[in-house]
């Protein structure tokens, strides 16, 4: 592709995400849950940078205790980036260097690092001018997690299947209040629970556009399906949404562990932020339309 002009990317967000509801409406042979779920993007996340090396090396720059950079999705993503850059124009990129900035707590049902790793794709094939799509990218990514592809569209979603199907829809503008009870809830230890609820009734995206008409956007629609196995194997989840749920419809987000409730202002989310207990780290956020990188690399979810 020849000289690669820009040499670094600074400060890229990789933003969390909250499930406004999440249903288990089936199982696959491959033991894959179905799922259906609206993802809502918060602006509190990760940051990354991103600055091309001399070799075609990736390099994690930062030190992510937990998380060997053999293991990190964010290593793991750009690496077939780099297979599928080398399968298409003929020759190796350029490698990486990534800095992360961890703002997320792991094992929070948040996305940290689905985020993170969608973020990479989106963020290196600018770098690159490798010219992958907005839909190649996101099916390059999930083999890694489910929800990469959502990060890489990198609009609100009515999300469906395992987590690759997905329609783009309206949510409310408000103040989302999060508490991380201090724990990792392990995912697998949800989905292979018995007592898990895995036959819910589908629903339509018009159901949930219609609710918000209805309830103002601040009562919740549906349920998280994953909660009641979570509150019973981790009681600090449970502590958590019984204590957030005497402000409001407070619910848990992915597996766990954090717990959101939606607020119709920062005014009022403070208010309640102020009276968490200290045990509990817990921070205020405000729904996001669309992925904020999306405006970084001035591209209109189709990446260039």
């Amino acid at each position: 592709m020849g000289v690669h002009a820009l040499r670094s990317l600074r400060n890229c967000p990789a933003p969390a995400k909250l499930n406004l509801f999440l249903h288990v409406t089936g199982r696959r042979a491959d033991g894959y849950h179905l799922l259906q779920s609206v993802f809502q993007l918060i602006d509190y996340g990760d940051s990354l940078d991103f600055e091309l090396r001399g070799d075609d090396l990736i390099v994690r720059t930062s030190d992510l205790p937990g998380v060997p950079a053999e293991s990190d999705l964010v290593v793991r993503a750009l690496r077939l980036l780099q297979a599928a850059y080398r399968e298409k124009h003929g020759a190796l990129p350029p490698g990486v260097d990534v800095g992360i900035v961890k703002r997320l707590p792991m094992g929070g049902g948040l996305g940290g690092g689905s985020s993170d790793a969608a973020t990479a794709l989106m963020a290196v094939n600018h770098l690159w001018q490798a010219g992958f799509t907005t839909d190649e990218l996101m099916a390059l990514g999930l083999p890694l997690g489910a929800d990469i592809p959502f990060f890489v569209f990198g609009r609100n979603a009515f999300v469906e299947g395992v987590g690759e199907r997905m329609q783009p829809v309206a949510t409310p503008d408000c103040c989302y209040l999060v508490i991380a009870p201090g724990i990792e809830v392990p995912t697998a230890s949800i989905f292979c629970a018995d007592d898990l609820t895995r036959d819910s009734k589908p629903v339509r995206i018009t159901d949930f556009s219609r609710h918000l008409k209805t309830e103002s956007g601040l009562k919740g629609f549906g349920k998280n399906d994953l909660q009641a196995v979570a509150t019973r194997l981790f009681p600090p989840v449970a502590e958590a949404v019984e204590w957030l749920g005497a402000y409001g419809d407070a619910r848990m987000t992915g597996s766990g562990a954090c717990v959101f409730c939606a607020f119709a202002d920062e005014a009022a989310a403070r208010a309640v932020l102020a009276q968490v207990p200290p045990t509990w780290r817990a921070f205020i956020a405000g729904s996001l339309q669309a992925h904020p990188l999306l405006a970084q690399l001035q591209i209109d979810g189709v990446i260039e």
